[in-house]
């Protein structure tokens, strides 16, 4: 039996696998795959990645990733997640051709220039290049102007960042950013007294683009459902069953209840 060295077992962990692929999807033909989430696997190397041709959605997140020769054949895919890894050029992804949505917040992009090779992406319209809530940039986000530059680049990009930028609903939105803005301040300088706390006229992310949904997400979001309903009417037999033996407890302590 040929015993492996923690050097060779590590580099193995490192790479995409065909075995890492179907153990964690279950199936057995890498086409079959539409939907991959390895994040957080201390990934260097995107391996046989290339060969789910089919797959729509990809998480490849917190990892150690820097090239990405190997998504170019994924001509299927819609939304892609590459934050915190250690890219520098996303020119593979310029045979993506259904991408939508694009995450690589948290590297090593250091100018809009980097962004040229997006520019054919016609169905790209969500791009996110810095993450505040999980302190997340890369370079080229020292610019105060980046967005604008990224506008320039990307015609079909809509949201940045999280935010519309273009499109049905952005002025709307900024409109409504600069109201609460301005209650705040006026709030802040006690001008005005308003009890509780002061929300904000729409929820954070209201106007982030939806990507398209497919028919399997569909059903598992019914799926879903149906198992969540399952678990209410549970909980509620379980409330009742637990009521009624408190009710039959709390009589059989009181002594003039037991007949002798």
């Amino acid at each position: 039996m040929e015993i492996k060295s923690n050097k060779e077992q590590n580099s193995e962990h490192a790479r995409i696998t065909p075995e890492m692929l179907k153990s964690r999807t279950g199936e057995f033909d890498l086409e079959s795959i539409l939907f991959l989430k390895l994040r957080n696997l201390g990934l260097q190397e995107l391996g046989c990645i290339g060969e789910c041709l089919n797959l729509e959605r990809l998480d490849l997140s917190n990892n150690h990733i820097t090239y990405l020769a190997s998504l170019s054949a994924l001509k299927q895919m819609v939304a892609l997640n590459l934050s915190c890894n250690r890219i520098s050029s996303l020119e593979p992804l310029a045979s993506c051709d259904n991408l939508q949505t694009l995450n690589v917040a948290g590297n090593l992009l250091c100018s809009v220039e980097s962004l040229q090779c997006l520019k054919g992406l016609r169905r790209l319209e969500s791009i996110r290049l810095r993450d505040p809530v999980y302190n997340l940039s890369n370079p080229l986000c020292a610019n105060g102007s980046y967005r604008n530059a990224v506008l320039d680049t990307i015609p079909s990009v809509r949201v940045i960042d999280g935010e519309r930028v273009t499109g049905s609903g952005s002025d709307l939105y900024h409109l409504c950013k600069d109201i609460d803005n301005s209650l705040k301040k006026f709030i802040g300088n006690g001008v005005v007294e308003v009890s509780g706390a002061v929300k904000p006229w729409v929820e954070e992310g209201y106007w982030d683009l939806k990507p398209a949904q497919s028919s399997i997400i569909e059903e598992t979001y019914k799926q879903f459902s149906d198992i969540l309903q399952e678990c209410k009417e549970l909980s509620k037999r379980a409330d009742d069953a637990i009521a009624q033996a408190e009710k039959t407890l709390s009589i059989r302590s009181d002594t003039n209840s037991y007949v002798f």
